[in-house]
């Protein structure tokens, strides 16, 4: 099969590329909103993408009902954000917290997520989380009205004890296990792991 990017619709061209780019990880997202209400929502269309500045990308599409979304909108109210990574302890609350609830509603609520206070930003991360990035709001790039494009610099991080080494700041396999976003209510754990002969940088 051979697909002409222009003769697909918007829908068919995201379905190809979340459908065969995976796995993709999820950023939890975790914002407050002007009226005090503590909101979380999860994005696959993220990574890490540099070091020097460390800075985290998230991509944003708007609401069903074509409004944006409510972690958005308090993104570029208040420059700051924080994102969680999930593994498979929390995906169910992730999973929960995907829904398009109002913005009275908190997911941490709905999630059974418990709010954390940021150390350096005013947005509280989900306790449960293994790994908190506590970010401040580097670049916005409007792709179209339908996308925008997040660059997060990573201000302060929360890692779960006994999840990175205090001295070589080196990751512990045996204790983090992230999921990872495949399509629709599809995700994938990462349980497999296998290593390749040769020496490559980390």
């Amino acid at each position: 099969m051979e697909l002409s990017a222009d003769s697909l619709t918007r829908i068919e061209r995201y379905k190809i590329l979340a459908g065969l780019v995976f796995p993709r990880p999820i950023a939890l997202v975790s914002t407050r909103s002007e009226n005090g209400i503590a909101n979380c929502a999860p994005y696959s269309w993220f990574n890490a993408v540099c070091e020097e500045p460390p800075l985290v990308m998230i991509s944003f599409g708007p609401r069903t009902d074509s409004n944006t979304k409510h972690s958005l909108a308090n993104i570029l109210r208040t420059g700051e954000f924080v994102v969680n990574l999930v593994d498979e302890a929390i995906a169910n609350g992730m999973h929960i917290s995907s829904e398009e609830f109002p913005e009275s509603v908190s997911e941490f609520t709905k999630a059974g997520f418990t709010e954390a206070p940021g150390k350096v930003v005013a947005h509280p991360r989900v306790a449960e989380a293994p790994v908190s990035f506590e970010c401040r709001l580097f670049q916005r790039i409007e792709i179209s009205d339908a996308r925008d494009i997040i660059l997060g610099e990573v201000v302060h991080v929360y890692a779960r004890d006994g999840l990175v080494d205090p001295d070589t700041k080196r990751v512990s396999e045996d204790g983090y296990f992230p999921v990872g976003r495949i399509f629709g209510t599809r995700y994938c754990t990462s349980r497999h792991r296998f290593a390749l002969p040769g020496d490559l940088p980390d």
